[in-house]
């Protein structure tokens, strides 16, 4: 028998290992599983080139827990230790088995460090037991134990079989781990997917003869097989392994690469009907099947963040704790490389299949617009493959049936930059000559804006996401000589004056009379008003924004910053008075003065209502004045309107 005392530079090294050494408890599990996996996979890499005999016998791990008793062991069948290595590997802290044996079998796949790894035990055991026994079969079964301190036991016992033993005593302060259903969480988190099967028994539960034991881990997940075995149904069952409660994913990317880095994983592009929806941090990080976090902002560019799916890399570098992610070129390249893979895909797939790519868009439009407001890389590459949908016109084809009869499908129509600059050549370019893209964020509320739009040939789109905003912003910058105009703003300035210029049928005295009618005071907003000769089919009072100030003080709701200055502004909005209007003729003859200004403030309410700029006070006297109008038998001027 051999007693001593641990060889490290200081006494206080358990304390520190409790405290610091990883931040959250449970993952002891993860490490000691971890160190019974690399037992495991190391007899197989032996057993391969010769130097371990015999049969490698039933590879698997198993997870006791015997609340009673108040101990969980974890129990392998690898390639154990000898004296010589306990002493090496548990008793000097600073060497790692892992590492050492890597340097002369550089084709294991070995996942941890059995020194620091180890002694993340002591974080919930008040004791540790190991009973090990080497593969050589000229060693001894070795016994160790410690119980927190710098002291140890160490001495040779009765021949056992081949594989570690490690029991933890667990103390008072963890006594959760001796729940079944917090073991059985932890190893879920942790150990899913792990290659080497791995059994949880809990003695306090009787097993009935006939059950059949099962593993609690998928040893074999798809993103370790090759894409050319797999099937559709096999990636969604997949998809639905990971994300029980998911819809079906819109499609997936495989990837898997071995130069200049290691990395294989499935992406998932999720189903998103509403911007609301959006969860982050649903990708999980694995190292050698392994799970380490599913904080992987570094890894994965930021706008693919709202994948789901698993990554898994063993040239990741990792800290101790396997929780954070250090400085390291592979990162980057990894990073560049998930960008390429993603903008490959999405090209591909609008090439090949536009038509599916398109009904996918509510989804896709999302991680598109997002990755090309943040990674100018990948902005090259979507240029090609953003698609805009019309708001207006529609596509149809005449679908034949198999009983030989033919129906019309009504599909939207959606328009690339190129297609829409083409299509807008001739009608939609500013003073400036740049190319206008008319936008609506509220087909419905718009709806008046995008018929009079319509009736002049332009074409309008749908931006109505919450990361529109941004995105109109961010492309015009990166974008030459495109502009956007929202369907209700300043489009006057713009565009309006080419299609609708038309001679005045007013006189001078007339426009100046209509114009000091249409003006007034509002405590809310700042109204501008001009009369000008539009076409008589035009509405009576058109009611725009300024793009800029519209823009700024949306800005301002949604982020505040160097916008929040405009919230602060009142709104300013253009009253455009149509004097080819019909309805003008009359209300100029109209002798009542009182009637008259009722009816030029009930018109301009109407135009305020659709930029949704009554509110309060002024939407109550709106309501008011437009009852006490429909009380009056003479208001039928105001209905013919």
């Amino acid at each position: 028998m051999q007693k001593g005392q641990i060889r490290v530079q200081t006494e206080n090294i358990f304390p520190i290992i409790k405290k610091f050494l990883y931040s959250e408890h449970d993952i002891f599990l993860r490490e000691l599983i971890s160190n019974a996996i690399d037992a495991s996979q190391k007899l197989k890499t032996l057993s391969s080139i010769g130097e371990a005999k015999g049969e490698l016998g039933d590879l698997r791990i198993d997870v006791t827990l015997n609340a009673k008793e108040k101990t969980l062991t974890i129990e392998d069948r690898g390639v154990g230790m000898t004296k010589e290595e306990v002493d090496k590997y548990l008793n000097q802290v600073a060497f790692s088995g892992a590492e050492e044996f890597l340097q002369k079998y550089k084709d294991a796949s070995i996942i941890g460090h059995f020194g620091l790894g180890f002694y993340s035990a002591f974080m919930v055991a008040e004791k540790v037991e190991v009973l090990t026994q080497s593969y050589n079969t000229d060693a001894a079964t070795v016994y160790w134990s410690c119980d927190g301190s710098p002291e140890f036991e160490l001495y040779e016992v009765e021949k056992k079989q081949r594989g570690t033993k490690i029991i933890l005593h667990i103390n008072e302060e963890n006594k959760e781990f001796l729940e079944a259903h917090k073991i059985k969480e932890v190893l879920n988190k942790f150990c899913k997917f792990l290659p080497i099967p791995i059994y949880f028994n809990d003695v306090a539960e009787e097993k009935k003869k006939d059950t059949e034991e099962k593993s609690i881990n998928n040893t074999n997940p798809i993103w370790v097989r090759k894409p050319s075995d797999l099937t559709k149904e096999d990636y969604e069952n997949f998809y639905k392994e990971l994300y029980p409660f998911s819809e079906t994913p819109l499609f997936w990317i495989h990837l898997n690469v071995d130069y200049p880095f290691n990395l294989t994983g499935i992406l998932y592009f999720p189903k998103i009907k509403q911007s609301y929806e959006i969860q982050k941090d649903k990708i999980q990080l694995y190292c050698n099947q392994v799970f380490v976090t599913d904080e992987v902002k570094d890894i994965v560019p930021e706008f693919l963040m709202l994948l789901h799916g698993v990554i898994d890399s063993p040239d990741i570098p990792l800290n101790v704790s396997r929780s954070y992610l250090q400085g390291d070129p592979n990162v980057r390249k990894i990073n560049n490389h998930i960008t390429k893979k993603v903008a490959d895909k999405l090209e591909e797939i609008f090439n090949k299949e536009r038509t599916e790519f398109e009904q996918k868009w509510e989804s896709l439009g999302l991680f598109v617009k997002y990755g090309m407001m943040t990674d100018d890389k990948f902005l090259e590459k979507a240029n090609k493959f953003l698609v805009m949908e019309d708001a207006i016109n529609k596509n149809t084809t005449t679908i034949t049936k198999e009983d030989g009869t033919s129906e019309e499908k009504v599909t939207s129509k959606f328009y690339t930059l190129e297609e829409y600059k083409t299509a807008t050549e001739t009608l939609q370019k500013n003073k400036d000559g740049k190319n206008v893209i008319i936008y609506t964020t509220d087909p419905v509320q718009q709806d008046a804006y995008i018929q009079a739009a319509k009736a002049k040939g332009f074409i309008v789109v749908k931006m109505e996401t919450l990361v529109d905003a941004a995105f109109i912003n961010n492309m015009e910058m990166k974008w030459e000589n495109v502009t956007f105009v929202r369907v209700d703003a300043d489009i006057a300035d713009n565009l309006i004056d080419k299609q609708d210029a038309a001679e005045s049928v007013l006189s001078k005295s007339e426009t100046e009379e209509l114009k000091k009618l249409f003006e007034q005071k509002n405590n809310q907003i700042t109204i501008n008003v001009e009369v000008k000769g539009l076409s008589k089919d035009a509405a009576p009072v058109i009611a725009t924004r300024p793009e800029f100030m519209r823009r700024m003080k949306d800005m301002a709701n949604v982020g505040g910053g160097m916008a929040a200055f405009y919230a602060q502004m009142p709104d300013e909005v253009t009253l455009t008075v149509n004097g080819n209007h019909p309805i003008y003729q009359t209300l100029l003859k109209e002798s009542d003065i009182d009637k008259k200004e009722k009816q030029i403030r009930y018109l301009s309410d109407l135009a305020l209502l659709s930029q949704g700029l009554l509110k309060g006070a002024e939407l109550t006297n709106f309501i008011n004045r437009s009852v006490e109008l429909m009380e009056n038998k003479n208001s039928s001027i105001i209905v013919e309107a």
